[in-house]
């Protein structure tokens, strides 16, 4: 993914660079602009007394600037140094250096653009308080410094979340062109999950069945016992009908299974010393369980006497599975088809659990283990470059700073900032900060008003109902006769957060409807711009014209978010209409598979299951054992050409590839959580980090929750995996935690981006 990719200087770059000392260079070419700018640049700071000195500041400044330009892509970071320095020194030259604010400007959207969230965001502050630093230097008092840098952080705040958006657009397009050059291959990956689970199937199934039909008719033959070549008739016909059974079941569709099943399986065997204390376990994991169990059975049958001891277990945290045979000599060697116990580990551990087999004393014990409790996550304190908990849980909520509702909490900043900025230097006009009986009002009212933009996506209409009451409470302290600057005088500078605000409504509409949130914005208006000095004469009148005139302005704001919201409806529509054409196509790929497979044992297994059991009703069990073992043959074939068929490839870039990616690795992954599509490009960034992790480990997990997915494994080594992981979730909003046992943990949000 281009997220994480190496920059490096583009020729755009060093044309920009050379624009800026080009037009640094006509401003000094131009008569009377310098001096124009000097008087405009003056900050009343001494600066160099020396105009020689001052000269090669600017020009110093100048090429420093446009260096940052420059490197702005490769070492983004250094560019906004670069573009600090050249500004320091900007300001002890003549104030005709004007290269500085472009670069500073653009080194910080590039810094948002090409580096992670924090590094960004340190950046955006560490300008802020340069700016209020420099103003302080320059001879300025300590409010209209403080004025400055608040200002400044309102334009860096914006600067950061257009960098992070134009960041999150990137990751966006690269990953959907993978998604959409990847789900060509789903019903391909489809066809070959569904080949995986059939084969795992026939190999349990089929072969269990037929392994006992010979063992039993192998040993009334070898003995010529009267007796006990009927019951081996009887029980030929019997489990010979269930394996046809079994086999069209099969073909059909995957099956439920219970503990039932696995009481009933076990029961088919008389030798077997049983016991269960489990009651209660996930589907995917009594599955799994009656699998190891009647792969151990068949095997004991196969290799040993078939007398064996049988253990189901459970507790509040695991399942345990452990089957214990008693030796003996094997009833009928060469039956298996030498990957049952291999396909059973790589199901334990795709369930995050374990399988171990060995030699145990004069038999065999096969051991499986099987988590019921989700992982625990990784403690806050273990994490390397720790945060503490409460900002971990800030970073990774639904309103985390680095997602798409970054944009609200900037909103924010930006109303605060540029409202409290703009009024604490001291002017002409009565200081309304000359004392904190009049100030501390005056913030709280800026404060109430910025706020309402943090829900303006969860609540929209809340939040400008608050924002009209805060200016309905200015309005009456204005008539009231308070001695803090009038409504009228700050409206029109302020009131750009009502404008987001009837924008939200529309855009994320709350239900009912919305057209009278910009008729409430234009009429409050314009009873605070009629109650200004400078209107004369009648006021209902002056109100009447002013909210006429911002009703257009509003009502633009209502249409482009009601435009918006309709946009959004009809992309989410062609991406469900996507969703579906594909899910029809995938389970078409599944089900053709299916009638393949299905085609393949009607000719082999399933026939040969069907001879046994004509057989066995005729009382030929000399044909049956033959034909038994013939269908062992050429299930092992089946097996053997299936396992030849897969046709490679990449997986595709999806949760569902991550399944295909780690059996492919010998890896295991479990899924927890509710398994659910995700949007296209979370899908493909999940699966990218999925990647990073496997090179890292063999076993990852994968965990959904209501607000995103995280997946979690054992980092791969080196700084440049975790600078690639790192760069993998920050770019779509998400974060990462490398604990200092070598444990990732990335956390991929889903929110909206509208």
């Amino acid at each position: 993914m281009a997220a994480w990719a190496p920059e490096s200087a583009t020729r755009r770059d060093l044309l920009l660079a050379a624009a800026v000392l080009a037009g640094q260079v006509l401003v000094w070419a131009v008569p009377d602009v310098p001096s124009a700018l000097a008087r405009v640049f003056d900050l009343g700071t001494p600066g160099f007394t020396d105009e020689t000195t001052k000269t090669s500041a600017a020009v110093l400044s100048t090429c420093v600037a446009a260096g940052s330009l420059a490197v702005r892509r490769i070492a983004p970071v250094w560019a906004l140094g670069g573009a600090l320095v050249a500004a320091l020194l900007a300001a002890g030259a003549d104030g005709t250096a004007v290269a500085w604010p472009f670069a500073l400007v653009i080194a910080l959207y590039s810094l948002a653009v090409h580096r992670t969230a924090g590094l960004a965001a340190a950046g955006a502050a560490a300008t802020s308080l340069a700016v209020a630093v420099a103003t302080a230097v320059a001879g300025a008092a300590p409010r209209t410094a403080a004025g400055a840098g608040l200002l400044a952080a309102g334009g860096a705040a914006m600067l950061w979340v257009l960098g992070r958006s134009r960041r999150r657009r990137r990751a966006d397009r690269s990953a959907l062109a993978a998604y959409r050059a990847g789900t060509s291959a789903l019903p391909r990956f489809a066809a070959e999950a569904e080949r995986e689970r059939l084969m795992a199937e026939l190999h349990d199934v089929a072969a269990h069945r037929l392994t006992g039909i010979v063992v039993s008719a192998g040993a009334a033959t070898r003995l010529a016992d009267r007796d006990l070549a009927a019951e081996a008739t009887r029980h030929a016909a019997s489990a010979a009908r269930q394996a046809v059974a079994e086999l069209d079941r099969l073909i059909e569709a995957a099956g439920t299974v219970a503990f039932d099943d696995i009481d009933a399986l076990v029961s088919e065997h008389p030798a077997v010393d049983y016991l269960r204390t489990a009651a209660d376990a996930p589907p995917d994991v009594v599955a799994a369980a009656h699998r190891v169990v009647r792969e151990a059975l068949t095997n004991a049958v196969r290799y040993a006497s078939g007398a064996c001891r049988v253990r189901v277990e459970g507790t509040a945290a695991k399942l345990t599975v452990t089957v214990t045979d008693r030796g003996g000599p094997p009833a009928a060697p060469g039956l298996g088809t030498g990957h049952g116990l291999a396909g059973l580990r790589s199901a334990a551990r795709a369930l995050g659990g374990s399988l171990s087999a060995g030699p145990d004393g004069g038999g065999w014990t096969v051991h499986a283990e099987f988590p019921l409790a989700a992982p625990a996550p990784v403690p806050e304190h273990r994490t390397a470059r720790s945060r503490t908990a409460a900002l971990a849980a800030f970073l990774n909520g639904p309103g985390g700073w680095r997602g798409p509702a970054a944009l609200d909490a900037v909103l924010v900043v930006l109303a605060f900032a540029l409202s409290l900025g703009a009024e604490l230097p001291p002017g002409d006009d009565p200081d309304p900060f000359s004392s904190p009986v009049l100030g501390a009002p005056l913030a709280l009212l800026f404060t109430v008003h910025a706020l309402p933009l943090w829900w303006r996506r969860r609540a929209p209409r809340g939040a400008l109902t608050i924002a009209l009451a805060t200016l309905l409470v200015w309005l009456g302290l204005d008539l009231a006769g308070w001695p803090g600057p009038p409504l009228s005088d700050v409206f029109l500078w302020y009131w750009w957060v009502e404008l987001a605000l009837v924008y939200a409504v529309a855009a994320f509409p709350p239900g009912g409807r919305t057209w009278p949130a910009p008729l409430a914005v234009a009429a409050m208006g314009g009873a605070a711009l009629a109650s200004g000095d400078g209107i004369s004469g009648n006021r209902v009148a002056a109100w009447a014209v002013l909210t006429t005139a911002l009703a257009i302005p509003c009502f633009a704001a209502w249409a482009l978010g009601t435009h918006t919201a309709a946009r959004r409806s009809r992309r989410d529509a062609a991406a469900a209409r996507d969703r579906d054409r594909l899910a029809r196509e995938v389970s078409a790929a599944a089900a053709s598979e299916r009638l393949r497979i299905a085609d393949g044992l009607r000719r082999t297994a399933r026939r040969h299951a069907q001879n046994v059991a004509d057989e066995a009703d005729a009382a030929r069990l000399d044909v049956v054992l033959a034909e038994a073992k013939a269908g062992l043959a050429a299930l092992r074939e089946l097996l053997a050409d299936l396992r030849t068929r897969d046709d490679g490839g990449d997986p595709p870039p999806t949760v569902d590839g991550i399944a295909v990616l780690a059996a492919r690795r010998g890896a295991a992954v479990r899924f927890t959580g509710g398994r659910r599509p995700l949007p296209p490009a979370l899908e493909v960034v999940a699966y990218q980090v999925a990647r990073e992790l496997l090179s890292g480990g063999d076993a990852i997990t994968v965990a959904f929750s209501g607000r995103g997915v995280a997946v979690s494994g054992r980092a791969p080594g080196g700084t440049a995996a975790a600078r690639r992981l790192r760069a993998l979730t920050d770019a779509c909003g998400g974060t990462l935690a490398l604990t200092d046992d070598g444990e990732a943990r990335g956390w991929l949000p889903e929110v909206s981006r509208s």
